[in-house]
């Protein structure tokens, strides 16, 4: 394993919550393993990259229900491919060789968990999203 793999490795935190079995399949063993850990690492640069996808879209996110904020940051994911392209790259940028090797293997299933956990972190955080939006506008 070269320092980079041994750097990325180490830059990672801990995510123990999960229990890893043999009865796990790959993907949910690379997701738990590989996806959380970068997810979680990298929440803080991906909260901030979605305060600026909206505020490049007028605000509108700002102004809405918490429900119509759900369905907002579910659709910017889904649906806008630029968008979901930036985060894929910000967390795929992290992988070891090693373990992009194992990601091109089976990419779709795995960019679909993937955007599920960020989209999870996104709405897990939207009270930190509005709030710092709205201390800014002071």
């Amino acid at each position: 394993m070269n320092s980079r793999d041994l750097d990325l490795k180490r830059v990672r935190p801990d995510f123990m919550s999960t229990t890893i079995n043999d009865g796990m399949s790959g993907d949910e063993r690379f997701q738990n393993l590989v996806l959380r850990p970068i997810i979680k690492l990298q929440c803080d640069l991906l909260i901030e990259v979605f305060k600026n996808y909206a505020s490049k879209h007028k605000s509108v996110f700002y102004e809405l229900s918490l429900e119509k904020r759900i369905d907002y940051i579910e659709n910017a994911i889904q649906k806008d491919m630029k968008f979901r392209n930036s985060l894929k790259g910000m967390i795929i940028g992290l992988f070891t060789i090693e373990e992009y090797q194992l990601y091109i293997q089976n990419s779709s299933a795995l960019n679909k968990r993937m955007m599920n956990i960020v989209k999870d972190r996104l709405i897990d955080n939207i009270q930190v999203i509005a709030n710092e939006t709205t201390l800014e506008a002071v």
